[in-house]
């Protein structure tokens, strides 16, 4: 009778594995392909003939590359870049710091990135870039795609809303001198834990917060609970970090920051959290309950993907 039984599981899990490993191979996402027109960008120099972009492999031109993933954003990318450009401008930090702007437009369907152009001709002393991706790919292949052709020594990823307080950039920076100050694979992300019982969270409906507490728990679960805000747009990644960890990204969804530092992780890449302000901004493009029901379902394949050897990184 004891034979029978494991006889039988044993065949039960021959045919479960293979159909659990299909079953992955289907939800997994298709890779990211990039079309020739997406390899190049216009600028206020260059209206109407796009020129190529550089690799992320090539040796850094540049201090900052500011990557902004943008889908739709006419309403709120005029006051984002003021108060971006305000701060990279200022007397301080234009003297001793080069930079760009790479404004990746994801396949929006109002006029992004003719707003971004116009903006470009507005602000003739600073060197802004605008890609169009010809479909959207979701703000993680919008990010990726910006950071895989950025020029600069350091690259900071930041939402297009302006939530996040940009002269908060320094914090930042003075945490990755302190980390690298070779030039050596770093991450410095923008936290607003600190802000949990403040009035910026509290004021977030309560499903949204609920919703909020339950992504963290399952963080915890899938190996990046050494992060407390793994959601923050506002990341800093050193060169030689990003051309690790960019290359082997495989999710365009909300859920690809956490992919990001696992990779970082898995890497032996060091990462430090930075307290940063942030406000609530309206027109946010997430739907809380579909979104976070696709963001689950990533997590459990990023995590599978991995495990089972699918998605692999080596330094």
């Amino acid at each position: 009778m004891d034979q029978s039984v494991l006889g039988y599981s044993l065949t039960a899990l021959a045919i479960s594995l293979p159909c659990l490993y299909l079953a992955l191979t289907l939800l997994s996402p298709p890779p990211i392909i990039t079309r020739p027109s997406e390899k190049t960008y216009r600028s206020r120099k260059s209206l109407k003939d796009p020129l190529s972009l550089p690799s992320l492999a090539d040796a850094a031109s540049i201090d900052l590359s500011v990557i902004i993933p943008a889908y739709n954003e006419t309403a709120r990318l005029p006051s984002m870049l003021e108060t971006t450009l305000d701060h990279l401008n200022s007397t301080s930090i234009h003297q001793t710091r080069t930079y760009e702007l790479i404004i990746i437009d994801d396949g929006s369907k109002d006029d992004t990135s003719a707003l971004a152009l116009k903006l470009a001709q507005q602000y003739i002393n600073s060197d802004i870039r605008v890609v169009t991706l010809q479909k959207n790919l979701g703000k993680g292949g919008a990010v990726r795609h910006g950071m895989l052709h950025a020029r600069g020594n350091r690259l900071l990823m930041v939402d297009a809303d302006g939530a996040s307080r940009f002269e908060d950039l320094e914090l930042l920076w003075k945490k990755m001198d302190e980390l690298g100050p070779k030039n050596e694979p770093t991450v410095v992300v923008g936290s607003r834990a600190h802000l949990v019982k403040t009035e910026a969270v509290v004021k977030r409906s309560v499903l949204r917060n609920i919703l909020m507490y339950g992504l963290h728990t399952i963080l915890r679960i899938v190996g990046v609970e050494h992060i407390r805000d793994t959601q923050c747009g506002f990341k800093l990644f050193s060169r030689r970090a990003a051309q690790q960890i960019f290359p082997a990204q495989h999710l365009a969804t909300w859920i690809f920051d956490v992919e990001l530092l696992l990779l970082a992780k898995q890497l032996g890449i060091p990462v430090a959290e930075v307290p940063v302000q942030w406000h609530e901004v309206a027109g946010s493009k997430l739907n809380v309950v579909k979104d976070s029901l696709q963001m689950l379902r990533d997590l459990l394949v990023l995590r599978a993907n991995q495990l089972t050897g699918r998605w692999k990184v080596s330094p």
